[in-house]
């Protein structure tokens, strides 16, 4: 665990009135995505729309997930909210499921002091039995998991890795930093600085855009491991005529439609109020697809 690619898949949603899970949707996804050699499924991150999922529907697409991944890899599920005590809950619930990691995001809206933070993720942790992954998205949290905090956590034995998607690289170095000689992994969450991540010491990637061009981002993985460092430059460089029409809307609806268009699965749209694209931006996807040959 810790190490290669992992996905933080999308959450498909049908096109009715609920904008209810799409089960079916899902199992093609995963099955797409092991089949091209993902080393880990990661539902209810950011790229999952966790923030507009309710708990019972979290759960239950935690359970389907599980049940459909059926060991061939492990499943990251992302547990974290505002409030200790929810945080704590969507834990022992996915641990109870079979989940093979919890991640847990920093709470957000507020601001809590590094004592709290500390605080915080010490008692998750031992409220379960399961590896944690802290998730540190400053941009959307508001908070970054400072060195000192990180130095403080690892001390706890089922915290075993971070995964940082501040996109700086020398808080990234920061933590790699921290992590020698301890039972801590840093995963990278910035799709962008993923090689540079694996020199300084990261030991793998969570990585939305993997959701589509799978292979491209295996294949940078599997380069870098075998020593051929140009071909990995190459393919962290080919990552860049997605990740520029991903700016065209709201997270994850270009991503979303990107994998609808490209006929891997019926994720459908997003959950309000991300709206779905129009036919312009709907032909620049086409034209980004057109160039990976999908």
């Amino acid at each position: 665990m810790f190490e290669g690619i992992i996905t933080p898949i999308v959450t498909p949603f049908h096109r009715d009135t609920e904008e209810s899970l799409n089960i079916d949707a899902m199992k093609n996804l995963v099955d797409h995505l092991i089949d091209k050699g993902v080393s880990g499924i990661f539902p209810l991150g950011s790229n999952g729309e966790f923030h507009v999922i309710n708990n019972e529907e979290k759960m239950q697409f935690t359970k389907e997930v599980i049940t459909h991944v059926n060991k061939r890899v492990p499943v990251y599920v992302g547990t974290g909210a505002c409030s200790t005590k929810e945080t704590i809950e969507l834990s022992k619930k996915a641990e109870e499921l079979g989940t093979d990691v919890l991640s847990v995001i920093t709470p957000y809206f507020i601001r809590p002091s590094e004592d709290e933070l500390i605080a915080h993720y010490t008692r998750v942790a031992e409220s379960v039995k399961l590896p944690i992954l802290l998730y540190n998205i400053p941009k959307n949290t508001g908070i970054n998991i400072s060195k000192r905090v990180l130095k403080e956590l690892a001390k706890i034995d089922n915290i075993q890795g971070i995964k940082d998607s501040s996109g700086e690289i020398d808080n990234l170095a920061g933590y790699i930093e921290i992590a020698k000689g301890t039972q801590l992994k840093v995963l990278v969450g910035s799709d962008s600085k993923i090689l540079a991540g694996y020199q300084l010491g990261a030991t793998g990637a969570i990585a939305g855009t993997s959701n589509l061009i799978t292979e491209i981002l295996v294949g940078l993985d599997a380069a870098y491991r075998a020593g051929d460092l140009s071909k990995a430059e190459q393919l962290q460089q080919e990552i860049e005529e997605l990740r520029s029409v991903l700016k065209l809307g709201t997270v994850p609806v270009i991503l979303k439609r990107s994998v609808e268009l490209a006929g891997i699965a019926e994720v459908g749209t997003t959950r309000g109020p991300v709206m779905e694209p129009n036919s312009e931006t709907d032909q620049r996807i086409k034209a980004m697809l057109s160039y990976y040959q999908i």
